[in-house]
């Protein structure tokens, strides 16, 4: 229900923003829109108003989807809001909106969305931060009166909840559980990082999960208190994006809103302080699970600094500055012996109390000094001796190449990119512009930028690190004392060492393979209009042109292989697959691309997936050619250069140290050998064998799968199809012939399901109260499209069933659910799960109400409401499947090797519409059997485990 916001302090530095027109001024002190006062000129695509009750209301009309819309109700209010024995409320009010209004019965409103398909979670959604509460409906059909219900159950939020004692007491338990599962070694971690930091302020005491007290003490009177008093109509504001006519959403927000009654907005608690002058103080904090980390912290007073274009100016020299010393931190972290795994350095806003600069360096256990060193040198140096212009140059051409993309693209804006344009207006007052009015305010100042402007306006911001505040985290303290922390960096600051010159890399060498290759076969496929096409070498090439995303491009490679390359015997064998782009190319390193390759909106790297190894990028028309010149030379000359294997070896470091650190990282690594019996190609392996890969052994495995692989390629979007086609003549098609069609791989195709059968516990080092308990049946692969779309509404129904039980009844978790995966790699190999987080004291009431829910599944009919909850929501996605690029690339991918897609998703809408009760307890009776699963209960270590 919630994505709880614990604030993360990063620097926002961005040129241009998106949204709306004039409106009169509310008072000359205080603008309705903060557009109002500024002299940058507003989108007049959006529509402002203000209802005569403070009410604010956003209306956009997008089609991007087409059909579609999304719906947003803002508060501005939250857990800064809140008094101390109310710690949490803001959250806990925000959960109750589920549970019963005025017009809406306490279990009713999720159902009603559900009916109109909207899933629970995915559409259905909430948030809770420091100073504001979102409520989010995403629409999947642009129905007026499914947007006559969305602002209905908006409106009873907002000033029509019940609050019934019994669905408080049933909420709590849920809050807990949101509660009890945050709680482990990142929680304890941020606490004591903003008790240091900001002892004077406030929200370090207001973090929006609450606490443990106050949300016991909470009862249904308190609760409606604090949301009486925060929920007024001059602190929300609607939004709502998408295809309608903004009329009729005007009107009907106005219909939905105007009688709701205005009372006047209780000022916010005092925020604290932030302590300017505090300096030269340490502190120490330890984990087990904590990799080390060295900050260098200053505070100084908030900016206030209105969005304006010369505002906005200022702002971009500062991205530039921050970027340099940032290229220059990511520069040393690709040699073969780094000093440090990664720093950064920045400035961000404490809300509007003070700000923070900071230098934060991340390096290998007891590695702290020589990274802090290291990184300390490089801020002294750049903020003494300043930047090259060619430093300037790099991070200019990225940014008019984002700008450029954004105007080029501007028409076929996404509803969450609107969205959060608008957010951004009313939670930061920044001004609504079209992306191309970005560009060319861009465009008339970059001529002046250089060196000197950069770092004078860096140095406006950046609180200079003098005897700053210094924060070490890690695993064991260090060796050399808290002291030692203080020295290094008043020793590495006062060092005057040079810079020294960047050179720039060699031109970009790899634009010639070879005589372009020669089309064989060209057609189009009567299902969906892909076009097919082959080249003489075996390349395929499938085209969709579409003008869903303007200026946007999607290539996917697919290439013969994947993780059918694991055997038993080398069950790593393709694990650094991931690493590849870290190894540069033959003739260019990662960072020398990063150079060369400024300004182009293009991208490197291979994933493992299944039965292919897989690359997927956007692009654009004018960068098309160069995408797949750099994908070409990935295949044919990868540089395997030693740096990479570095970072490696070093994420396997930390990856190890918290192998058992929380229930869901202990499942995590534990659960692929205990359901394949441990097979080695699916079970982890001891941190030795991982730390002894190297790219040598990885070429040796993927080499002639990228040499000769069968290789099928997509590319969907705003194109040119004759110029697609010569591009990927000039590059894939011009190489050596490759195999014809991808091996069928039949033996290493088979993975065991374990023949074992009832409890398996499973040993977690994390939080004393916290468990998992899962339930995982096999099932079947994916050949049949009958049973997999049963299958998947099956899935769907559980989902419902466990929320409702197990979640909405008990009370006893935040987030229980089902899923489901048939396989299309591994032959008859699929699984069906439920799972619940559970405080370690519920876990036989859990375990009742799973082993009650899936016996009803196989024993009776499914409620036919139920089945409609379940089914409206996929009819929904189906509809919309083909309504964005990524929708087509999951058809194109692989048009002229799998060609069943294309018939299941024709016909899918119908198969799914025929299912009925029968059909599920079929499935059920067949699958799902208490005695056929895999039980799976994760405890904290030393805790007795169940006798069943």
């Amino acid at each position: 229900m919630i994505l709880r916001a614990l604030l993360l302090l990063t620097a926002a530095l961005t040129l241009t923003a998106c949204a709306n027109t004039q409106a009169p001024l509310a008072s000359a002190d205080k603008p309705t829109w903060a557009f109002q006062n500024s002299d940058l000129p507003a989108d007049p695509a959006f529509r402002f108003g203000q209802l005569d009750n403070g009410l604010r209301f956003i209306i956009r009309r997008n089609a991007t989807p087409a059909g579609t819309a999304q719906v947003r109700m803002n508060l501005d209010t939250g857990s800064l809001d809140e008094r101390e024995t109310e710690r949490g409320f803001a959250h806990f009010v925000e959960h109750m909106s589920f549970n019963g209004s005025t017009n809406v019965p306490e279990g009713e409103m999720i159902k009603l969305l559900e009916r109109n398909g909207l899933s629970f979670g995915a559409d259905t959604n909430a948030q809770t931060s420091f100073e504001q509460t979102l409520y989010m409906l995403d629409l999947p059909k642009n129905d007026p009166e499914l947007l006559e219900t969305a602002l209905m159950l908006m409106r009873e939020t907002a000033s029509e909840l019940s609050f019934d004692p019994e669905a408080v007491k049933r909420e709590r338990g849920v809050v807990l559980s949101e509660l009890r599962d945050g709680q482990g070694w990142q929680r304890t971690n941020l606490e004591d990082q903003l008790a240091f930091f900001y002892p004077k302020a406030r929200y370090p005491k207001r973090l929006p999960i609450g606490t443990v007290e106050a949300l016991n003490a909470a009862t249904a009177e308190t609760l409606k208190a604090f949301w009486a008093r925060e929920y007024v109509p001059s602190k929300t504001t609607m939004i709502v994006v998408g295809d309608f006519d903004p009329d009729v959403v005007e009107q009907a927000i106005r219909t939905r809103f105007e009688n709701w009654l205005p009372r006047p907005e209780t000022p916010r608690p005092d925020q604290g302080k932030v302590l300017f002058k505090q300096k030269s103080e340490v502190d120490i904090h330890l984990d087990p699970s904590l990799s080390e980390r060295v900050t260098a912290s200053r505070h100084g007073p908030w900016l206030d600094e209105p969005d304006t274009i010369a505002n906005r100016r200022r702002n971009l020299l500062r991205q530039i500055g921050y970027g340099v010393i940032n290229r220059r931190f990511q520069r040393m972290t690709r040699t073969v012996n780094p000093p440090f795994r990664g720093a950064g350095f920045g400035t961000s806003e404490v809300f509007k109390i003070g700000r923070t600069t900071n230098l934060i360096v991340d390096t290998t256990d007891g590695g702290w000094q020589r990274g802090f060193a290291a990184a300390a040198g490089v801020y002294a140096r750049a903020m003494a001796g300043g930047f090259t212009q060619t430093e300037i140059n790099e991070q200019l051409a990225n940014i008019r190449t984002g700008l450029e993309n954004a105007a080029a693209g501007a028409d076929t804006r996404t509803h969450g990119a609107l969205v959060g344009a608008a957010l951004a207006l009313i939670r930061d007052d920044t001004v609504p512009t079209t992306p191309e009015s970005g560009l060319t305010r861009f465009n008339r100042f970059a001529g002046t930028i250089t060196p000197n402007t950069v770092m004078a306006a860096l140095r406006e911001e950046a609180v200079p690190l003098k005897s700053p505040l210094i924060r070490w985290q890690g695993r064991t303290a260090p060796k050399e004392g808290a002291e030692a922390l203080g020295q290094t960096w008043e020793k590495a600051t006062r060092a005057k060492a040079p810079a020294g010159e960047i050179p720039n890399p060699a031109p970009f060498t790899y634009t010639d393979f070879g005589p372009p290759g020669t089309v064989v076969s060209d057609t189009t496929e009567p299902l969906f209009g892909i076009r097919t096409i082959r080249f003489a070498n075996n390349v395929r090439l499938n085209l969709k042109r579409t003008a869903l995303a303007k200026d946007r491009v999607d290539v996917r490679l697919n290439l013969d292989g994947g993780e059918l390359l694991d055997t038993r015997e080398n069950p790593l064998a393709t694990e650094m697959t991931g690493m590849l782009a870290r190894g540069g190319l033959g003739k260019h390193s990662e960072d020398d691309l990063q150079t060369l390759l400024a300004g182009r909106s293009v991208a490197m790297g291979l994933g493992v997936g299944g039965d292919t190894f897989e690359s997927s990028i956007t692009s654009t028309p004018r960068d098309l050619e160069l995408q797949l010149q750099l994908y070409t030379a990935m295949l044919t000359d990868p540089g395997y250069r030693p740096e990479g294997e570095t970072v490696y070896r070093q994420n396997i470091a930390n990856f190890f140290a918290r192998l058992r650190s929380s229930p869901g990282a202990a499942l995590g690594n534990a659960i692929g050998g205990i359901l394949s019996g441990n097979d080695p190609r699916f079970t982890l392996q001891p941190q030795a064998d991982y730390a002894a890969l190297s790219y040598a052994r990885l070429r040796d495995a993927i080499a002639n799968r990228l040499a000769s692989g069968a290789l099928e390629i997509a590319i969907v979007g705003d194109i040119d199809e004759a110029a697609a086609i010569a591009a990927v003549a000039q590059t894939f098609g011009a190489l050596p012939s490759r195999e014809a069609d991808f091996r069928p791989y039949t033996a290493e195709r088979q993975r065991p399901f374990t023949p074992q059968r009832g409890l398996t516990v499973v040993r977690h080092t994390g939080e004393v109260n916290q468990a998992i308990i899962r339930y995982v049946w096999p099932t079947r692969d994916d050949s049949d499209p009958e049973e997999a779309m049963a299958l998947a509404l099956l899935t769907e129904v559980a989902q419902i069933e466990v929320l409702d039980t197990v979640r909405e009844k008990l009370g006893k978790a935040y987030s229980p659910g089902a899923s489901g995966s048939l396989s299309r790699v591994w032959t008859g190999y699929g699984t069906f799960a439920v799972s619940a987080s559970v405080d370690v004291a519920d876990i036989a009431d859990t375990r009742a109400a799973l082993d009650e829910t899936m016996r009803a599944l196989a024993a009776t009919p499914v409620d036919a409401d139920i089945i409609q909850r379940a089914r409206a929501p996929m009819l929904e996605r189906i509809d919309n499947a083909l309504k964005s690029n990524s929708g087509w690339m999951n058809l194109a991918e692989r048009t002229q090797t799998q060609t069943d897609r294309l018939i299941r998703a024709k016909t899918a809408r119908a198969r799914l519409e025929r299912l009925t009760a029968a059909d599920l307890q079929t499935m059920a009776k067949r699958y799902l059997g208490p005695e056929k699963s895999v039980q799976i209960l994760v405890l904290p270590e030393g805790d007795e485990a169940p006798v069943r």
